[in-house]
């Protein structure tokens, strides 16, 4: 379901995915697939493509990546999921995302070449819906994807994403970004009993069903395990992303990572029978620079940390200076955070940070959380009709 404020994606991971939830019934891999073909390019790094003309030679960029895309399939408790990944490193890390190895008691993987390893989780961040897993026993011969520059990503540029679709390895698809910087909010059950925190918008933004339909769904959900909501401004694209694509590279022309695929919109239309939904032409990367950024820190110690501002938000909008600006309302400010040590203030709108728009508050936590510890911030805030310019030092929160 999209609303109007924010798109609420699903899930694209097979087997773990439900409209505007995370943590649905397992779907076990394709029984029928076939590996697909070994990639031309081998190497210890992907190989970087140079094509002729403005149009990218997506058969030159998949032979030149292929290698470095693995299919994941996992267990949890008598089901089993399928995702996808990539390799990160010559050691034998695979950046995924956290929801496609949230609760999983096995871990396989399957390279581009057919082989398969166990593997173990080094490190997940619900936060960020990303999670880093090494292989058992890695192989030396590992062929490692660059990581591009997600910043540089132009709206209409061609991408390509590879991933396991269905349990379809080395499924290739193509298209162009529709989007930068679009807000998505999905919930994930929490493995942890962990929630998010501050700076997510209050009230949540997924509609509520009322009358006896939101009764009968409050007494079925009330054993629900407490859930993680996740705020990503995503790349949105329009290549079709299944489930099973969940953690899979989204490349540029050139055969760089531009970002990590994780979720779809739907339609709304759940069916009963537990039908699940594919593409319809909206998906959403998370960026490469937060992905990377992650990654480094999961690797290091297990876990990652993110600025914060100590706000509670949600949608508003003010007027300054006779025009209407919709923005991210602070509800309250925490006290000893580093909006209150700005002097933030209860009522204040804040419609960008650092010059990028956020009209909406899922847009400034996802922002934010793109951020390190230390890092300053010029947030723009309207306060008693007038637009003003307001420096921030973030803060560390831990996942």
């Amino acid at each position: 379901m999209i609303s109007m404020t924010a798109a609420a994606a699903l899930l694209a991971s097979g087997g773990t995915f439900a409209a505007v939830h995370y943590g649905g019934d397992g779907a076990s891999p394709s029984q029928g697939s076939a590996s697909a073909p070994t990639a031309v390019a081998t190497g210890s790094t992907t190989q970087t493509v140079t094509s002729q003309g403005t149009t990218p030679d997506w058969q030159a960029v998949t032979a030149a990546v292929s290698n470095s895309v693995v299919s994941i399939t996992v267990q949890v408790g008598d089901s089993g999921a399928v995702g996808s990944g990539v390799v990160y490193d010559s050691q034998g890390h695979i950046l995924t995302n956290q929801h496609v190895v949230a609760g999983a008691t096995k871990i396989m993987v399957t390279l581009a070449d057919g082989r398969i390893y166990g593997a173990d989780v080094a490190g997940t961040d619900a936060s960020t819906d990303l999670a880093v897993i090494k292989l058992k026993d890695a192989p030396s011969d590992l062929t490692v994807a660059q990581i591009g520059d997600s910043d540089s990503v132009a709206t209409g540029q061609g991408v390509m994403a590879i991933g396991n679709p269905l349990g379809l390895s080395s499924t290739v698809t193509t298209g162009i970004v529709s989007a930068l910087d679009r807000p998505v909010v999905t919930t994930q059950e929490s493995t942890d009993g962990s929630s998010g925190g501050s700076d997510q918008p209050q009230p949540q933004q997924t509609p509520q069903q009322g009358g006896l339909g939101g009764l009968l769904n409050g007494l079925l959900n009330k054993n629900r395990k407490p859930s993680t909501q996740v705020y990503t401004n995503a790349i949105q694209i329009d290549a079709a992303i299944n489930p099973g694509n969940s953690g899979g590279p989204l490349f540029d022309g050139s055969g760089k990572v531009i970002g990590i695929t994780s979720s779809i919109a739907s339609t709304g239309g759940s069916s009963s029978s537990g039908e699940q939904s594919g593409s319809i032409g909206i998906g959403f990367a998370i960026p490469a620079k937060l992905a990377q950024k992650v990654a480094d820190q999961l690797i290091a110690s297990g876990s990652a940390s993110h600025a914060y501002l100590g706000v509670s938000i949600g949608d508003g909008g003010a007027e300054a200076d006779g025009t209407l600006r919709a923005g991210a309302e602070v509800g309250s400010v925490e006290q000893g955070s580093p909006a209150a040590n700005a002097s933030l203030k209860q009522g204040d709108v804040i419609t960008a940070i650092n010059g990028k728009t956020t009209s909406q508050a899922a847009a400034l936590t996802g922002f934010v959380r793109q951020y390190s510890a230390g890092d300053q911030v010029k947030l723009t805030v309207i306060r008693d009709g007038k637009s003003q310019e307001i420096e921030v030092t973030l803060a560390e929160k831990t996942s």
